[in-house]
């Protein structure tokens, strides 16, 4: 018989545990709300009696449900909002637009305030009549407080960026259009912010650059390349132009996508202006250091050369003593001649030099180039309008008046060396003030100025810059010796003045020197160690150059006049006279007349009236009689002035 299995252990059995309960849709959505800590979520009755409350709820406003149920959701409000009717009125609103939905500051149990966004539902039933409210807060403070910081920061980046004066600053859209404007904008562009905002950038750019395309061509540019920057010329609301330094930024928002740009004008012209004056003061500078270092090389050599010609010239003058065969006369004559030359060449180079002796006197330089003028027309050719524009009442200055003559002779046969073909030649005089630096290293102060103007071939700029270099021509060999412009510029640095040529290829040249005007004190200071002078008037050119030659030989410094108004302008002026030599029928004013006006200036003056006939000078008499002042009948001699200056 077969044994029986052993028993074996039963599997347990698993405890029986009861059914979970089912939940309803609505106790699902009960517990949900109630979970949710993130937002405040709780219902009002239709008269705002809170009746419901969640975790959120109790986190943001510090509430246990026990204590808040049953109580009116005003309590949440600040006093203020209570006394104006808020809540009540944020009902309303709830019911008649079915929602409200608003941010504003809460109070929590403890007093504390928060930024609230808050949701109101009114809640209806299937018959349309109000049950209550569902009331959904949320705290967002933190982002209340970072909203105001941005605000905070964006709104003091505006105020500097309106305060700036210095700089315009201002945005512009994708396409150019100005949106904004800044003070310095204002300042510097003129236009007011309502005249800009809407119009196009384009606006301040002169007319060749935007006809060129500039404008969106800067735009172009700081969009590929990140930033736009130059400088140029930009116009203003007067029309008025300006140097400016531009920077065009792109701006693009978090995307990446382009929103505008954000545009820096500066006014720059002012430094600008310094930057070329200094660079023109260090070009002249430079220019001044090298014709002085020219200038000492000169004149050492033209001393040497000096002395070498002063023996060919004793050695000529004991040669031409003897008795000689007519052939060797001829070479005697021919090697005095060129001795003579070689003389006048060693003058000019010393006078460039400033190494030259000057005899310098005051001077008025109008009566100077009056008195020259005969010479200076015969030196222009026929085919050439030669003018001479002289300006009244220039002050005095001291030059050698020879010197002077010699380079303006000059000047003018290099004129019309420059006008072969014909033109125009002109020379005018004129008083001038100068800021120091404004020409050359010519300090500050009063100047007398003659340019010499023609309307020539003109030079280039490296011509000019060459052309008072000693030997420097740009004329054919033998037809000049490239010393015109030397002795010029030389007489008129020896006499603290300056040389300016302004000329370009087609379109002439201008010679101008500049020479210290005298003020009154230096005059009369100069004056009492003067010789005297004399003032001669005639209308008739031959007449007045022929009287004024027999005052110079009887050693006066002379000074003339074409009618009685230059003279009186002479008159009245800083120089002194001794003696008024007058014809007494000119026009505009006659010898009579100014006689009587010089005698109320000056009682002691000398005063000499000449006319062809006394009856016609008596009947051209003004106030008082030819009788009057001493009266010599034309035509008269040397002899005669000399007495009538000996009598009275």
């Amino acid at each position: 018989m077969q044994a029986a299995p052993p028993d074996l252990p039963l599997p347990p059995v698993p405890p029986v545990s009861a059914p979970e309960p089912v939940l309803s849709e609505g106790e699902r959505l009960l517990l949900f709300v109630a979970g949710v800590t993130d937002y405040a979520i709780y219902m009002l009755s239709p008269d705002g009696i809170v009746n419901s409350w969640n975790a959120g709820a109790r986190r943001f406003k510090g509430y246990r449900a026990d204590e808040i149920i049953g109580r009116h959701f005003s309590v949440f409000y600040s006093d203020t909002d209570r006394a104006g009717g808020v809540p009540q009125r944020n009902l309303r609103t709830a019911v008649t637009e079915g929602k409200f939905e608003d941010e504003g500051w809460r109070m929590r149990k403890d007093g504390s305030r928060f930024w609230a966004s808050v949701v109101i539902d009114a809640i209806h039933d299937d018959a349309g009549r109000l049950q209550g409210f569902a009331k959904i807060t949320r705290d967002i403070t933190d982002k209340k407080l970072a909203a105001e910081q941005l605000h905070a920061s964006e709104e003091r980046f505006r105020l500097l960026v309106q305060g700036v004066t210095d700089y315009a600053i201002y945005m512009l859209s994708p396409q150019g259009d100005i949106t904004n404007w800044n003070a310095g904008a204002r300042r510097i562009k003129g236009y007011d912010e309502h005249e800009v905002v809407g119009t196009h950038f384009s606006r301040f750019y002169i007319d060749e650059d935007r006809a060129a395309g500039m404008p969106m061509r800067a735009l172009a540019t700081a969009l590929e390349q990140g930033r736009f920057e130059s400088e140029g010329w930009r116009v203003r609301k007067d029309g008025s132009r300006f140097h400016a330094h531009v920077v065009i930024d792109p701006i693009k928002d978090s995307h990446g996508q382009l929103i505008g740009f954000a545009k820096v004008t500066r006014d720059i012209t002012e430094r600008r202006k310094a930057a070329e004056d200094l660079a023109r003061t260090s070009e002249a500078l430079f220019h001044s250091q090298k014709l002085e270092a020219i200038g000492k090389l000169t004149g050492g050599v033209a001393h040497d050369f000096n002395n070498l010609l002063s023996v060919v010239v004793n050695g000529l003058a004991i040669l031409q003593r003897s008795p000689h065969p007519p052939e060797d006369e001829r070479v005697l004559d021919a090697m005095a001649r060129a001795t003579d030359r070689g003389a006048k060449l060693i003058q000019q180079l010393l006078s460039f030099a400033r190494q030259q002796p000057l005899k310098q006197d005051n001077h008025d330089l109008n009566a100077v180039i009056d008195a020259f003028e005969p010479v200076l027309r015969r030196a222009s050719t026929g085919a050439v309008a030669f003018e001479v524009t002289l300006a009244a009442g220039l002050p005095l200055v001291r030059i050698d008046a020879a010197q002077f003559e010699s380079a303006l002779l000059n000047l003018i046969v290099n004129a019309r060396d420059a006008t072969p073909a014909g033109g125009r030649i002109a020379v005018t005089t004129g008083a001038v003030s100068l800021a120091s630096g404004e020409v050359g290293t010519l300090a500050a102060g009063d100047y007398v100025c003659i340019k010499v103007t023609d309307s020539g071939s003109g030079m280039s700029r490296d011509v000019a810059v060459r052309a008072i270099d000693p030997f420097f021509t740009t004329k054919p060999v033998g037809q000049g010796t490239g010393l015109g412009l030397s002795h010029a510029y030389g007489l008129a640095r020896q006499s603290q003045g300056d040389l300016v040529i302004d000329s370009a290829p087609g379109k002439g040249t201008t010679i101008s020197l500049y020479f210290p005007a005298l003020t009154a004190a230096e005059t009369r200071s100069v004056d009492n160690d003067q010789q005297e002078r004399a003032l001669v008037v005639d209308d008739q050119d031959d007449v007045r150059e022929m009287a004024a030659a027999l005052f110079t030989t009887l050693g006066y410094d002379v000074l003339t006049a074409r009618n009685g108004v230059e003279a009186l302008e002479i008159l009245q002026g800083p120089a002194r006279i001794d003696v008024l030599f007058s014809d007494v029928v000119m026009p505009l004013m006659n010898g009579v007349e100014l006689a009587a006006k010089a005698r109320a200036l000056s009682p002691t003056m000398k005063i000499i009236l000449a006319s062809g006939y006394a009856a016609e000078a008596n009947a051209a008499s003004g106030p008082g009689q030819v009788c009057d002042y001493d009266f010599i009948t034309k035509p008269y001699s040397l002899a005669q002035i000399v007495k009538k200056l000996r009598t009275g």
